[in-house]
C-alpha cells in the first residue's frame, strides 16, 4: 500500500515541477496592443534583492514602446527617496510572440519575460525568470492601465505567484502614490 503512494506522490510532484516549468503565454499575443503606459501595481519573487527592499518599494509607472526589430524598448520610473529614477531597457523578441528576454550591458545578466495573460485594456499578468550574480530566481508581475484594479484581478496576480512556487511572503500590493506618476520618457 506504502508503495503506490510514493509512487503517486512522485508522478504528483514532478507534474508540479513540470507545471512551474512551463508557463504559459498569452495565445495570440498582440504586441501592438500590449504598448503604451502601465502602472505596477503587485510584484511577487523570491529574488534577494526583492526581499531586501519590498517595505520601501511603491507603485511605478512603465511606458512600453515597439522598435522596428519587434522588440520592445521599456521605460520604467519609479520613485526613489522624494526623487523620480528612469531606466531604460531593451526586451528582445523571442521566437514565441509574448516571449523577451533582456541581457544586462553592465553586469551581463540574463532574463526571460513571459506575456502570460492580458486584455491589454486594463491589465497584464508578467512572468520573469532571471538570473543575478549567480542567483536564479522567479518575479510575477501585475499591471493595470490604471492605478487601481478589481479585487478578483488582485486575486488571480496572487494565485499566479502561488503557483509559480512562490509564497504569500515573496508577494507584494504596491503601495500607491503620485510620486513619479507623470508619463515615462
Amino acid at each position: 500500500m506504502k508503495a503506490p503512494f510514493t509512487s503517486f506522490l512522485v508522478i504528483a510532484l514532478g507534474c508540479l515541477v513540470q507545471a512551474q516549468a512551463e508557463t504559459p503565454v498569452q495565445s495570440d499575443f498582440q504586441q501592438y496592443q500590449f504598448t503604451g503606459r502601465w502602472f505596477s501595481i503587485g510584484l511577487a519573487s523570491n529574488s534577494s534583492w526583492f526581499q531586501e527592499n519590498k517595505q520601501v518599494m511603491k507603485m511605478y509607472t512603465t511606458v512600453v514602446t515597439p522598435t522596428e526589430d519587434g522588440s520592445l524598448e521599456v521605460s520604467s520610473t519609479y520613485p526613489k527617496l522624494d526623487q523620480c529614477e528612469t531606466r531604460k531597457t531593451l526586451f528582445s523578441q523571442m521566437e514565441q510572440p509574448g516571449h523577451f528576454s533582456y541581457t544586462s550591458p553592465r553586469s551581463g545578466n540574463y532574463d526571460e519575460f513571459l506575456v502570460v495573460e492580458t486584455n491589454y485594456e486594463e491589465y497584464v499578468l508578467l512572468f520573469a525568470k532571471m538570473s543575478n550574480v549567480g542567483e536564479t530566481s522567479t518575479m510575477v508581475m501585475l499591471y493595470g492601465r490604471s492605478k487601481q484594479l478589481q479585487a478578483d484581478l488582485l486575486e488571480k496576480f496572487t494565485q499566479v505567484a502561488l503557483a509559480e512556487g512562490l509564497t504569500q511572503d515573496d508577494i507584494l500590493i504596491l503601495p500607491r502614490t503620485d510620486l513619479c506618476m507623470a508619463e515615462s520618457v
